[in-house]
């Protein structure tokens, strides 16, 4: 018996009519708004970044403790359990933490914690603190969670000065989040302005251009970084030395973007629809902002997405070596300075925590810029 020919369907013909038609005669943003949302893991990566960057919003009221707290009592203190079940084998609706008392270890003699099971405190939520202005305006002294006084909580343990890890990975993440989005803004205008002009106008500017990004593109990154730290006048506030840091993430970082705008503009300044609008004396820059820059506004938003992780890993890399931002003031790379001692690393494991934040936020950012690039490419379905 003869079969009949399978024809596969395309995927618009599969979808419903009114699918089909939405996607016909979509604009461009919300075509890549469809095409992003079948990459799971660009959306998953998206709501982590945005759970990352609503805990640095309101660090100061998810923190138990401010950056200037600290307890001698509790020097390299291990993380605490949050239990529900006491050591009798009760079950406990309100959680609850037993209180570290300090022994030693009977073959190495090293002072250790271990939990006194007599001595258990409720973890209570909305709980009086230190004093802080909540986003920065309103005085108050009320912190998400804390233990009853005079209960201590290390949700991840306390690093070489008694201070609690947790609160200090997240009142740093108000750096280390927000550096790589205030320098990558200010690269993304540098390169569009100092790409577009040399890509448009060509010659000799062309040529200037060209040949400075050159020079600022042999210098070694970490040398360079060493230089321009060493810039910085000492003991500045920190206000002036966070704006100095955003400043050289954004003298590094323009050239990249700068080329490719350049070549973007090469490429579409001899087009048709161009050249018709010179005919008509519409003004240079008229051009560029109404018939340049839409046809490839998508490229830019993958590029800049995809910057991201290493503006953050820069910052990380330069408070890591002590070029960056420095105490009182933290971030994840400044946690990350106890970590240079194999020995720390080895007796106090939980001090590499902030390092699994700056994967994970690297990864998302990663993730998110795949995304984005195959929702911008006009040719990947």
């Amino acid at each position: 018996m003869r079969t009949l020919p399978v024809f596969r369907r395309s995927k618009t013909e599969a979808l419903k009519p009114e699918a089909a038609k939405d996607i016909n005669y979509s604009s461009q943003w919300r075509l890549m708004y469809i095409k992003f949302k079948r990459h799971k893991l660009a959306r998953i990566s998206l709501y982590v970044l945005g759970f990352l960057y609503f805990v640095a919003l309101f660090a100061q009221f998810i923190a138990p403790y401010g950056l200037q707290s600290y307890d001698s009592k509790y020097v390299n203190a291990p993380p605490m359990t949050v239990r529900f079940i006491d050591g009798e084998g009760k079950f406990h609706l309100q959680p609850f933490v037993y209180e570290l008392k300090s022994a030693r270890d009977p073959e190495t003699m090293r002072k250790i914690f271990v939990a006194d099971t007599e001595k258990k405190y409720s973890l209570q939520f909305f709980v009086k603190g230190e004093e802080y202005k909540f986003l920065g305006l309103i005085p108050t002294t009320r912190h998400l969670f804390g233990v009853e006084e005079p209960g201590r909580l290390f949700m991840l343990g306390t690093d070489a000065m008694g201070r609690d890890m947790f609160s200090r990975i997240v009142l740093g993440s108000q750096i280390s989040l927000s550096i790589p989005l205030v320098g990558v803004g200010i690269s993304f205008v540098l390169g569009l302005i100092i790409g577009g002009i040399s890509g448009y106008f060509g010659g000799w500017l062309d040529s200037i251009i060209q040949r400075i990004i050159e020079i600022i593109r042999s210098f070694p990154t970490l040398p360079l970084w060493m230089a321009l730290s060493a810039a910085i006048p000492p003991r500045i506030p920190i206000v002036t030395m966070y704006l100095y840091i955003v400043i050289i993430f954004a003298f590094i970082g323009w050239t990249d973007l700068a080329r490719v705008v350049r070549g973007k503009f090469i490429s579409l300044k001899n087009e048709d629809y161009v050249i018709a609008a010179k005919i008509a004396g519409v003004g240079n820059t008229k051009i560029i902002v109404k018939h340049l820059l839409p046809g490839f506004i998508s490229y830019l938003v993958v590029a800049t997405t995809l910057a991201i992780p290493n503006m953050i890993l820069g910052e990380t890399a330069m408070s890591f070596l002590g070029l960056g931002i420095r105490s009182p003031a933290t971030s994840w790379g400044v946690l990350l300075q106890e970590a240079q001692k194999i020995e720390n690393v080895a007796l106090y494991p939980w001090k590499l925590i902030p390092l699994g934040f700056v994967i994970l936020t690297v990864l998302a950012y990663n993730f998110l810029g795949d995304g984005l690039r195959d929702a911008a490419d006009p040719y990947k379905k």
